[in-house]
C-alpha cells in the first residue's frame, strides 16, 4: 500500500535543511520525496504544519536497566518515536550466559521497535567478578550470523586490552575481521593508553563524562555516545559536542534508564528536549539520533527520509517539543499521540522463559553476614558516590567499629555488602559507602553491574539481612527496610533483572521504592538503586566492591578495607 504524507516539512538529515514537501511510502519502504500528488497513492495524510523526519535510535542501552521484557519496552518507547534501540544483553548474559542471549533475541522477533544486539564482550567484566556465566569469543560466534547482530558490545576490560589479554583480544579480533562494529567502554581513559584501547579497534565510547574527554577522542577517531540515563546524566556536561566539528560524530544513548523515567520523561525524545532547551539545534539534535547513529553501526538505508530508506518516520508537532504525532515502522502507524496503537506478542512460557526465571541461589543470611569483626578505631578505605556520575572517589577516613559497626550517619557513611548469588559460595564484600544519605534502614537489590549478585547498603545489621532474605525470596528484585519492617518491594524475577509485567506496574513499583527510601534519610535527588549498581562493576573508577572485596579500579587489584 502507498500512503502519501503532504505538504509537511521535512528535516533532512544530509544537509541539516528544512524542506516543505511530501513523502511517498511504499510499502515498508520510502518511495520518494518530492512533488507527489493523491492519485499517486492508496492513502493520502495531511500534515500541514508538522515536520516529517526519520524515527530516533538509541545507540546503547541495556534492556534489562528497564525492567521490562522487549515487548512491553516497545510500549514505551515507541510513541515517544523510538523506532530502533541498539542493544548489549550483557546483563541477562552475566546471569545466564548464552541462553540469555538467545531469550533476548527471541523475546524481540516481531516487536514494532528494531532491537539491534551487540554481542556481550565481558561476561564477566574483569577476573574481580563472579558471575553466573563465562563466555568466550568461539561461544559467541554462532550469533554472528543473526541478521540483527551488528558486532561486539561496550569492551569493559580495558586494562584487559592496554595489556594484551588473549580472551578480551580474541574477541575483538573475531569480530574486526567479520567487518563488525566494536563499542569501547573506557571512562577517564587518556594519553598512551587510549591510543593502544583506540588501535585494537574500538570505535566508540559512552562514558565521556567531560567535553575534554570527549574530545580527545572525537579527535583520536572515536565516536561518542552522548549518555542521559537514570543515574549517569552526561548530557549537560557534553552539551559543547552539540556544534561541530564535533557533532556529527555523536549519537545519543540512554545506557540505563529505569521504567519510571521512561514513563515519566520519555526517551530518546526527552534526551533532545533537553538540548533543545540548552540552546542546541534541533536538527543537529535528530541528526545525532538518526542517521548519525545509524552510520556508527554500518546500518544501511536507515535514518533518513530519502527514497530508498526503510519508512521508520516521525511526524512531529513541532521541533521545540518534539512530540510525535504519527510513528511509523516499515511504512505502517504503530503509535499516534502518545499510544501504541499496534498489537504487541505475548511473552511464550517456554522453558527457555522458566530458566530465566530460576537465578537465584544463596543462603538464608543473617546479621552477623553484615558485621564486620574488627573492634576500636581503624583508618579505612570508603566508597565515595559522585553526583551525577558512575565513577566513585576512594575516601581514607577513621572508622569507630565499636559505634554502630562503623556505621556513622552524621558523617553520610553507610555499610555496603555484595553477596555472591549465582552459585551460593558464600563470598561477600563488605565495607562502606558514603554520598547515599541514607541515616536508617537497609535497601538490596539484584541489579547489581555486571555480575549482578546481591547487594545491600543500610546503617543496621538487621535490617540490612532482612532486606536480602526479601529480595532472595521473591527470586531477584529490589526493596527498602527500617526498623525491621518491610516498607517497599519489586520482584524482578526475570533473571533477577526484569519482570513480565506491564510497565506501568513496575514504572508505579519503581516509583515507590524511589519514594520509600526518602523515609531511610536519602535526599531528593538521590537514586540510590540505580546508583548502587554500579559501585560493584570494577571497570568504571576508582574504588568499588565485589564479592571478593574492594578493587581499585585504577591499579586493578584487590585492596584492603584497613589502612595501615
Amino acid at each position: 500500500m502507498k500512503v502519501l504524507l503532504k505538504n509537511g516539512t521535512v528535516v533532512n538529515v544530509f544537509t541539516g535543511e528544512l524542506e516543505k514537501t511530501n513523502v511517498l511510502m511504499d510499502g515498508s519502504v520510502i518511495a520518494g520525496v518530492g512533488e507527489y500528488t493523491d492519485s499517486e497513492a492508496d492513502v493520502v495524510r495531511d500534515v500541514k504544519d508538522k515536520y516529517i523526519c526519520p524515527g530516533f535510535i538509541d545507540g546503547h542501552l541495556h534492556i534489562e536497566s528497564t525492567m521490562l521484557l522487549p515487548p512491553e519496552l516497545a510500549r514505551v518507547c515507541v510513541p515517544h518515536g523510538t523506532t530502533a534501540v541498539v542493544t548489549d544483553p550483557h546483563e541477562i548474559a552475566n546471569v545466564c550466559g548464552v541462553k540469555g542471549i538467545e531469550f533476548m533475541l527471541e523475546a524481540s522477533e516481531n516487536i514494532p521497535m528494531t532491537v539491534y544486539v551487540m554481542l556481550p564482550s565481558c561476561v564477566p567484566a574483569t577476573r574481580f567478578d563472579e558471575s553466573g556465566a563465562v563466555l568466550t569469543a568461539a561461544e559467541l560466534e554462532k550469533f554472528y550470523g543473526h541478521p540483527r547482530v551488528l558486532g561486539l558490545a561496550e569492551v569493559m576490560n580495558y586494562p584487559g586490552v592496554i595489556a594484551g589479554e588473549p580472551g578480551i583480544m580474541d574477541k575483538i579480533r573475531s569480530a574486526r575481521e567479520k567487518g563488525f562494529t566494536v563499542n569501547g567502554h573506557a571512562p577517564l581513559l587518556s594519553g598512551k593508553d587510549l591510543d593502544r584501547y583506540i588501535a585494537a579497534g574500538i570505535y566508540d565510547d559512552h562514558e565521556c563524562s567531560s567535553a575534554d574527554e570527549a574530545k580527545e577522542r572525537i579527535r583520536k577517531g572515536q565516536r561518542i555516545m552522548v549518555r542521559q540515563g537514570t543515574a549517569a546524566r552526561n548530557l549537560s556536561d557534553l552539551l559543547p559536542l552539540f556544534e561541530e566539528p564535533w557533532a556529527h560524530r555523536c549519537l545519543l544513548v540512554t545506557d540505563d534508564k529505569h521504567p519510571a523515567d521512561l514513563l515519566n520523561n520519555g526517551h530518546i525524545d526527552d534526551m533532545i528536549r533537553t538540548a533543545v532547551s540548552a540552546g542546541r539545534d534541533p536538527v543537529t539534535c535528530i541528526r545525532m539520533a538518526t542517521l548519525w547513529a545509524a552510520e556508527a553501526f554500518g546500518l544501511k538505508r536507515i535514518g533518513a527520509v530519502a527514497p530508498g530508506y526503510t519508512a521508520d518516520l516521525l511526524v512531529l508537532h513541532d521541533l521545540e517539543h518534539v512530540v510525535a504525532a504519527q510513528v511509523y515502522k516499515n511504512g505502517e502507524i504503530v503509535a499516534e499521540n502518545g499510544a501504541m496503537t499496534a498489537k504487541l506478542p505475548t511473552m511464550p512460557g517456554n522453558g527457555l522463559m522458566k530458566e530465566m526465571c530460576n537465578t537465584f541461589h544463596i543462603r538464608e543470611l543473617t546479621p552477623d553476614d553484615f558485621t564486620l569483626h574488627y573492634s576500636g578505631k581503624k583508618n579505612c578505605r570508603v566508597m565515595k558516590l559522585v553526583k551525577g556520575q558512575l565513577i566513585t572517589e576512594e575516601l581514607i577516613t577513621e572508622i569507630d567499629f565499636d559505634k554502630d559497626n562503623g556505621a556513622d550517619i552524621s558523617r553520610d557513611i553507610a555499610k555496603i555488602a555484595v553477596w555472591e548469588r549465582h552459585r551460593n559460595t558464600g563470598h561477600c564484600g563488605l565495607g562502606f559507602i558514603s554520598g547515599l544519605g541514607m541515616k536508617t534502614g537497609a535497601i538490596a537489590s539484584s541489579v547489581s553491574h555486571d555480575s549482578h549478585n546481591l547487594i545491600v547498603a543500610g546503617v543496621k545489621e538487621t535490617d540490612m539481612a532482612l532486606a536480602a532474605n526479601t529480595v532472595r525470596a521473591m527470586g531477584g528484585g529490589c526493596t527498602v527496610v527500617k526498623d525491621g519492617e518491610v516498607l517497599c518491594k519489586m520482584p524482578l524475577p526475570v533473571a533477577g533483572l526484569m519482570t513480565a509485567g506491564a510497565a506501568a506496574d513496575i514504572a508505579s513499583q519503581n516509583e515507590s521504592l524511589r519514594k520509600c527510601v526518602h523515609r531511610l534519610g536519602v535526599p531528593e535527588g538521590v537514586e540510590p538503586f540505580m546508583t548502587t549498581a554500579f559501585v560493584s562493576l570494577p571497570v568504571i573508577p576508582h574504588l568499588k566492591m565485589t564479592t571478593c572485596g574492594l578493587v581499585d579500579v585504577d591499579a586493578q587489584k584487590r585492596v584492603d578495607l584497613t589502612v595501615g
